[in-house]
C-alpha cells in the first residue's frame, strides 16, 4: 500500500468511525430508548429485560448506519483535504481524481460486503431474541396465538428434511387448516401431502381428508393415495409450532428464499418477504453508493467545514431514505416489482454518483 493510501484511509477511517457512533446515537436516542421506556412505564420491564432489548437493537441500527458513516467519512475527509489545499497539490504532482479516491471506492466495497455478512449472521438472531424478549418477559403474554400462513421446518444435520404448509394455525384448538407438507431427501421433492386440516390429538398430529403423492426422480408424478385421516409426521406440539413462527426480519437469506418458494407455490401473496431479502443485500451495498456520491462532493471547491460536510450528509441521508421508504411500501403493496423496490433509492444513487464523479474528474 502506498503513503498516499495509507493517508487517505487514515483521514477516512476518523470520520467514518464518528459516523457509527453518532448516527447510532441518534437512532438509539429517538427510537430504541423511548420504546424501552414505554415498556418500564406500561409494562414493569425489569433491568434484566430492558437491558436485554438494548443490546439486541444495537445490530439492526449499527448495519443502518454503515452507509450513513460512509457518507459522512468521505465528505469530511476530502473536504479537510480540499480546504487544506492537500488535494490541489496532490493535483498538481499527477494525480487523478480516480487515483484520489480509488482508497475510498475500496473501503466502501469491504464495508458493504461485512455489512451484508453483519447483516446475514447477526441482525436476524438479534431481531427474533429482542422480539421473544419483549412478547415472553415483558409482556408476558402466553395467549395461544392465531396464525395465518404458517411454515414448519424440519432440519436434519443442516439439510431440509420438511416443509410444512397451513393456509391457517390456531394454537387454541390445536388445529391447522389447508395442511400441505413437501418431504426432501438430498434435497429432492419426494412427496407431497395435502390434507383439509390437522388436529393436535393424544401428543401427534392428525390429518383429514387429504392425498398423499410420490414423486419420481425427475419430479414427476409416480402415484397417489387419498385418506380419510392419516397421522402427520410433524412432531411439534402447538405451542412450540406458535413460538417458531418468524417475522421477515428474523428471517435469514436462505429462511426467506424457503418461505418465498413455498407461499409462491401455494398462490399466496409474498412481496413482503421478496422486498425484506432484497434488502439484505440492497441496504448494506448502499455504503459504496454513498461513496460515490461524497468523495466528488468532498473535492468541491466550496467544501471548507465539517458543519457544511454534515448537513450535505443529513439532506442527502434523507432524501435517500424518502426514496426507500416509498419504494419499499409499493413493493410490498404489490405496485413496484419487489426487486425494483428494493434497489430504486441505490440505482438512483449510482446514477447521481456516477454523474457527480464524473464532473469531478
Amino acid at each position: 500500500m502506498r503513503i498516499l493510501d495509507k493517508y487517505i484511509l487514515r483521514e477516512l477511517m476518523g470520520p467514518f468511525l464518528f459516523g457509527i457512533a453518532s448516527f447510532s446515537s441518534i437512532f438509539i436516542g429517538t427510537n430504541t430508548i423511548f420504546r424501552i421506556v414505554q415498556y418500564i412505564t406500561k409494562y414493569g420491564a425489569s433491568l434484566g429485560s430492558v437491558t436485554k432489548l438494548f443490546i439486541y437493537s444495537l445490530p439492526n441500527i449499527i448495519v443502518l448506519t454503515f452507509p450513513m458513516s460512509m457518507l459522512l467519512a468521505s465528505l469530511l475527509a476530502f473536504g479537510r483535504l480540499s480546504a487544506a489545499s492537500e488535494v490541489t497539490a496532490m493535483k498538481s504532482g499527477g494525480l487523478s481524481f480516480y487515483r484520489l479516491a480509488v482508497p475510498v471506492f475500496v473501503v466502501a466495497f469491504f464495508v458493504s460486503i461485512f455489512a451484508v455478512a453483519f447483516n446475514e449472521l447477526v441482525v436476524p438472531a438479534a431481531n427474533t431474541a429482542y422480539n421473544n424478549t419483549v412478547f415472553y418477559e415483558i409482556q408476558k403474554n402466553t395467549t395461544p396465538k392465531s396464525q395465518d400462513h404458517i411454515i414448519i421446518k424440519d432440519v436434519d444435520s443442516g439439510n431440509l428434511g420438511r416443509l410444512t404448509y397451513a393456509r391457517k394455525f390456531d394454537e387454541a384448538t390445536s388445529t391447522m387448516i389447508g395442511v400441505t407438507i413437501e418431504e426432501f431427501e438430498n434435497s429432492r421433492l419426494v412427496r407431497i401431502e395435502n390434507a383439509e386440516k390437522a388436529v393436535w390429538k393424544d401428543n401427534r398430529w392428525i390429518m383429514y381428508h387429504g392425498t398423499i403423492y410420490d414423486m419420481g426422480a425427475e419430479g414427476n408424478l409416480e402415484r397417489s393415495l387419498r385418506f380419510e385421516e392419516q397421522t402427520m409426521p410433524v412432531t411439534k406440539a402447538p405451542k412450540t409450532i406458535a413460538r417458531e413462527q418468524k417475522k421477515a426480519e428474523e428471517m435469514t437469506i436462505r429462511e426467506l428464499k424457503q418461505q418465498i418458494q413455498v407461499l409462491q407455490r401455494e398462490y399466496v401473496k409474498s412481496s413482503v418477504y421478496e422486498v425484506e431479502l432484497h434488502h439484505r443485500i440492497s441496504i448494506p451495498m448502499a455504503s459504496l453508493v454513498f461513496a460515490l456520491i461524497g468523495t466528488p462532493l468532498g473535492l468541491s471547491p466550496h467544501r471548507s467545514s465539517s458543519s457544511t460536510g454534515l448537513g450535505f450528509s443529513i439532506v442527502i441521508i434523507f432524501v435517500y431514505y424518502i426514496i426507500m421508504a416509498v419504494s419499499t411500501a409499493l413493493g410490498q403493496g404489490g405496485a413496484m416489482n419487489p426487486a425494483l423496490a428494493a434497489w430504486l433509492p441505490n440505482i438512483i444513487g449510482m446514477i447521481a454518483g456516477a454523474y457527480l464523479v464524473r464532473r469531478a474528474s
